[in-house]
């Protein structure tokens, strides 16, 4: 199975490493031409994944013509920008393995749906999990999930995608693999503001748990499994973006918990904090099916620039109830 990657950001060029790591030749397609030449010519991209020498088997390019002929194409460019590349990418039938996670500004759709609209003809996978991309690249151990409807096709791109230190296993629980990818990067940047705050260990852990309780409601109103929720695309992804600067939704937290505005942490276009422009498209999708969101919405509150003080003693004085989800 040759295996093309849409996006050569650090998570692109990681996945890329992964795809090449048994010697199969890998196409990775970037706009950059800095970071085509980069890769192409000094095995290493410089801009996004500095540090590390990749494979001699991936080939990178900016030509879309050059991924046909690949059996799989891995998706890899932020939420907001899927709808655009696949449809400035003609894919036809070929499988598509989304691994952005977020979503879409404007009609509050999942990645996955919106692909379905750009791309009709071609089956749709998710791979989704605890990964940071420098540690993926470097070989360290990695567990992910890959939800796909098809359970053939699904097996297919898990053993495909499977190395000695990239486990994959397998789900048909493809909402609920995007509903955690996607709700764990608002939730990081609410774990971020606590840590910029000097909030504490006990409010980052509370954090989590309420966070987590959240996802798996908006999770299930939006036909998710819990036990997806419950697994390395929901939890799993939680607890490592809501304990790293590693992470970019966490730092953007770290600095709205120290005060900063929100329009200076977001300027540097090299890195996406997704959450950011999921956090107010999940408070409004929540709303809409009556699902209740606290922490979500405070984060939407601080990305507005309301001060970290009101919005953490609103969240604290909200009127008692049971613990649940």
């Amino acid at each position: 199975m040759k295996i093309g990657v849409i996006g050569a950001g650090a998570w692109g060029t990681a996945l890329a490493q992964v795809a090449a790591s048994g010697g199969e030749d890998v196409v990775l397609w970037a706009r950059e031409v800095d970071v085509v030449d980069s890769i192409n010519e000094a095995h290493e991209n410089r801009l996004f994944l500095s540090g590390v020498t990749l494979s001699s088997a991936i080939r990178a390019t900016s030509n879309f013509a050059d991924l046909e002929g690949c059996d799989a194409l891995l998706v890899v460019a932020p939420a907001q920008h899927v709808r655009g590349v696949l449809t400035e990418a003609w894919v036809g039938a070929t499988p598509l393995v989304l691994c952005a996670k977020g979503i879409e500004a404007g009609t509050g759709l999942l990645v996955g749906e919106v692909a379905a609209q750009a791309a009709p003809d071609a089956p749709i996978a998710v791979l989704s999990g605890p990964t940071f991309a420098h540690e993926v690249a470097k070989g360290l151990p990695t567990a992910v999930t890959l939800a796909c409807g098809d359970d053939a096709l699904g097996a297919a791109l898990a053993a495909r995608l499977a190395a000695p230190t990239f486990r994959t296993y397998a789900s048909r629980d493809v909402i609920g693999a995007e509903i955690g990818g996607a709700v764990k990067n608002v939730l990081a940047i609410a774990c971020g503001v606590v840590e910029g705050a000097g909030l504490g260990l006990n409010a980052r852990a509370a954090t989590i748990a309420r966070g987590f309780a959240e996802m798996t409601r908006f999770g299930v109103a939006r036909g998710g499994q819990a036990e997806t929720l419950a697994g390395l695309s929901g939890l799993g992804d939680l607890v490592l973006t809501c304990s790293s600067t590693n992470s970019r939704n966490f730092s953007l937290g770290v600095g709205l918990g120290q005060g900063k505005a929100a329009g200076e942490l977001l300027a540097d276009r090299r890195t996406v904090a997704e959450g950011a422009f999921t956090a107010p498209v999940l408070r409004g999708e929540a709303r809409k099916a009556g699902v209740e969101m606290p922490v979500t919405e405070a984060v939407c509150a601080l990305l507005d620039g309301a001060p970290v003080d009101a919005v953490v003693r609103d969240l604290l004085a909200r009127p008692l109830k049971a613990e649940g989800y």
